[in-house]
């Protein structure tokens, strides 16, 4: 239902993390607060992701015995974002993560730990850490949430188990080694009981890790100071008083209805991963249209904002975090989109482009090796990659969203999914690939794999790589040899995460016109803010570290500085 007095202190656009933290910020400074989203769930793309939050020198780290600085940290990022643009942004961003993070944790339910051996994507630079500047959330209870808890978007069906289960990553390693300890059994048989009563009660299980955690302790924390959430609703136009936003006009239902904002307006709308205008004017043509972000960002921000006068921050060296993904059909029909963000990296895979050759460490980050698959393609749209590998390894680690220890994995090899062939020569045919040369690619491979060598590219060469690989594989983590048929290869696609390109925002999150002056009353955060990084991706979690922290920035802002504005308003086109 539409609230009845339609008059707020701020509105936020977008339930995604960086809006819902802009959300509880100001309404723990006692501001009433409308989000409006356009789905019927809160969480967006975070909700679906590892729920990893890139802040260095956090208080986090510091108590669990990990040293860093802001100033190891400005130099590490002056090698991996060399670019000097934003840099104004990022020295923001770093004095002002670890109070977003220790406030948020002190007034809502967001509790995070650090990973203690999640390096940074380039150990070798200088100021880069071993673990501990990425934060994870901690498990939730999603039963505390109530009725709300059917409003939390759930997370992708392919990262949980038995149709539901979601598991915390400490229980990886147990659930991995099943059969081989019995303590791992037992652990194993534990989750899966509870799991089986949490079904009794719940269309999913409610023990919430990663993204899906995160989101739900930022909207437990909404409906803990009873924000409004306006769900299923555009928004049409921003309303103008002036030069300044002073609320916004919805469609909800059959009507277009202006709500006001005291203090203003944060754009929150999580980019436009999938506007495909906006990804034809920004994207390589080579990237095509895959997105592993959630279908409802479409670049409405960009276009409100754009009605307010509001500047485009391009200077990104490329438009988007990338990630290769592999495509599917699920049993409801519906495209599945499966980002591998790890298990490339595992010993025993390689990746090939059309003509049968490597082209990339697999082990480096899942954004340099779309980089490397857009080079490769040389601006063509639509050129083949495969992934690689043998029985052995399908069996041990799974492939996309085939888990691991899958017996019946001829269903995609069925569906056109999983290529199978019973030697190298015949597969190299299936994907179009000349017989010599993939058979002479993995003859060079594994003859250094044997020795847990990589030759070509170096592969498990630094602390990050070998952090992705399998730590119980001997001697590389990351290198296997390819040998025990059947061989099997599934196509990837470049696809991205989130966009770079988004508004230009000041160090408070206002949004800028194209001189260089805020527009009064207009915040952005999120993915709908230009990111600081420039498109680089120095380390995990520097989405949604960035999200939180100029999502608090926005809020404190508001709370604090925003100056309070009358209430009559026209749209801002007219």
């Amino acid at each position: 239902m539409m609230p009845a007095d339609e008059t707020y202190d701020v509105i936020v656009i977008g339930a995604g993390a960086g809006g819902m933290t802009a959300a509880a910020v100001t309404a723990a400074q006692g501001l009433r607060v409308l989000v409006i989203e356009k789905t019927a769930f809160v969480g967006g793309t975070a909700a679906w992701s590892g729920g990893m939050v890139w802040i260095p020198a956090n208080a986090r780290m510091k108590e669990a015995g990990l040293s860093d600085s802001v100033a190891d940290a400005v130099q590490y990022l002056s090698g991996t974002v060399p670019e000097p643009a934003n840099a104004g942004l990022r020295a923001a961003f770093l004095a002002r993560g670890p109070e977003a993070i220790a406030w948020l944790e002190s007034n809502t339910d967001v509790r995070l730990r650090p990973v203690k051996a999640c390096p940074d994507c380039h150990p070798e630079r200088l100021g880069a850490t071993a673990g501990g500047r990425v934060l994870e959330p901690v498990g939730f209870d999603g039963r505390r949430l109530g009725e709300g808890f059917a409003r939390l978007r759930p997370p992708l069906p392919e990262f949980t188990l038995f149709g539901g289960m979601m598991v915390d990553p400490r229980d990886v390693a147990h659930l991995r080694s099943v059969g081989k300890s019995l303590r791992s059994i037992l652990r194993a048989a534990r989750l899966v009981s509870r799991y089986a009563l949490q079904r009794l009660r719940s269309p999913r299980g409610t023990s919430l890790y990663l993204g899906n955690a995160l989101a739900a302790r930022l909207y437990a924390s909404l409906l803990a100071r009873q924000v409004e959430v306006l769900f299923d609703a555009d928004v049409e136009d921003l309303s103008m008083q002036g030069d300044r936003v002073g609320g916004v006009v919805i469609r909800h239902g059959s009507r277009d209805r202006p709500i006001a904002a005291r203090r203003g307006v944060v754009l929150a709308t999580g980019g436009f991963s999938h506007d495909n205008v906006l990804r034809k004017r920004f994207f390589p043509a080579a990237a095509g249209f895959v997105s592993s972000a959630n279908q409802s960002s479409t670049g409405d921000g960009l276009r409100l904002a754009a009605t307010a006068g509001a500047a485009l921050n391009t200077d990104a060296t490329s438009p988007a975090c990338w990630v290769p993904a592999s495509l599917f059909r699920r049993a409801d029909g519906s495209r599945g989109v499966f980002p591998h963000m790890a298990d490339c990296a595992k010993p025993g895979v390689i990746a090939i482009n059309a003509a049968g050759l490597r082209f990339v460490n697999e082990a480096a980050s899942h954004h340099e090796f779309v980089l490397a698959m857009l080079r490769e393609s040389k601006g063509k749209p639509d050129l083949p990659f495969y992934l690689l590998c043998d029985r052995r390894f399908l069996w041990a680690y799974g492939l996309g969203r085939i888990k691991p220890f899958t017996r019946n994995y001829r269903r995609y090899v069925a569906s056109g999914e999983l290529i199978e062939a019973p030697d190298i020569a015949q597969l190299a045919t299936k994907i179009g690939a000349k017989p010599s040369a993939l058979t002479a690619t993995l003859a060079s491979y594994n003859e250094g794999a044997k020795e847990g060598r990589d030759g070509e590219f170096g592969r498990g060469s630094t602390i990050y790589q070998r952090h992705l690989g399998d730590i119980g594989h001997k001697p590389n983590p990351c290198v296997a040899p390819i040998e025990r048929a059947p061989f099997f290869a599934l196509r990837i696609y470049p696809a991205d995460l989130s966009t770079a390109i988004g508004l230009k925002v000041d160090a408070q999150a206002r949004v800028l016109r194209e001189d260089g002056t805020p527009i009064a009353g207009l915040y952005a955060c999120g993915n709908d803010m230009g990111s600081i990084m420039n498109g680089n991706y120095p380390a995990p979690g520097i989405a949604l570290g960035p999200a939180l922290t100029f999502g608090y920035i926005a809020g404190r802002h508001l709370a604090e500085g925003g100056v309070v504005a009358p209430v009559s308003c026209v749209s801002a086109s007219g």
